[in-house]
């Protein structure tokens, strides 16, 4: 459960939450070779002992090479070379199970062009230490967009509203991408059957996140619009999340209509 404020809900104030590991902080990239150095710069010097994986998805501009470079310079970047675009959400799971497989503790999703402010990330971890879960959220009190044009903003405050009603979410920013998570709350999602792209993407996790009973916070975040580049954000995208959105409530609501109890993906362990 939520409580918008960052601090626990009553029926998780007892729970013990384990120590947060090291950090992996996951940046995918498609021709992101005027914005890479910098936020990698910037992750590294907002958190230290944090590492970082560049998921480069064979960039025409070189970003997979200037990425290697930076692997070289400093022991704390890794590059994950994909074969061709497939997606954020393909990127983000790649990078996923590459973390996990690595034993990381804490996955972060971050986008590539500084909207995510790495500057914030310490706001997140801390946040963290109890919840399984953490939102980077931009509608919660103390949360703000950057250069937005009121259509954007529209479309971001719209679909979120939508799937909060649609999916039955306590949460007020179910599409943003800047996130923490706990191994273990990974573990237990099922991303093997994860499939969405974008925007749906996130609002897939943020649900089944919920859904298995795992405790999630957002806490606010300034989302500042790109300067350099291009956005991916694209038609197929929105059509492509309401669509799935509107399945996954036709689906929900059918079932508890039949009084199916079972939950949509599987539950949290007993301790983190």
């Amino acid at each position: 459960m939520n409580d918008g404020d960052g601090t626990l809900a009553a029926q998780d104030r007892g729970r013990q939450f384990g120590p947060l590991g090291t950090a992996l902080v996951i940046i995918p990239t498609y021709n992101e070779a005027e914005n890479i150095k910098s936020i990698v710069g910037r992750v590294r010097k907002a958190v230290p002992e944090a590492h970082v994986l560049v998921a480069d998805d064979n960039s025409p501009d070189g970003t997979g090479k200037l990425a290697d470079e930076l692997a070289v310079e400093d022991d704390h970047v890794q590059v994950l070379h994909r074969k061709g675009k497939e997606g954020l959400g393909a990127a983000y799971l790649a990078g996923f199970r590459w973390g996990i497989e690595k034993g990381y503790g804490v996955l972060i999703e971050m986008d590539a062009d500084g909207s995510h402010r790495p500057e914030e990330l310490p706001r997140l971890l801390t946040a963290l230490k109890g919840a399984d879960l953490v939102l980077g959220s931009r509608w919660v009190p103390g949360g703000r967009v950057v250069n937005w044009p009121k259509s954007r903003e529209f479309i971001s405050r719209g679909g979120s509203l939508y799937s909060r009603l649609a999916l039955d979410l306590p949460l007020r920013d179910i599409t943003g991408g800047y996130r923490a998570f706990r191994r273990e709350t990974l573990e237990g999602l099922g991303l093997d059957d994860v499939a969405s792209q974008g925007y749906c993407f996130q609002v897939d996790l943020a649900r089944r996140a919920v859904k298995a009973g795992f405790h999630v916070v957002e806490v606010p975040i300034t989302f500042v619009e790109r300067e350099l580049g291009d956005s991916k954000m694209s038609r197929d995208i929105l059509v492509e999340a309401l669509w799935r959105v509107t399945s996954w409530g036709a689906r929900e609501r059918v079932g508890k209509l039949m009084g199916r109890t079972k939950p949509s993906s599987p539950s949290r362990p007993s301790q983190s």
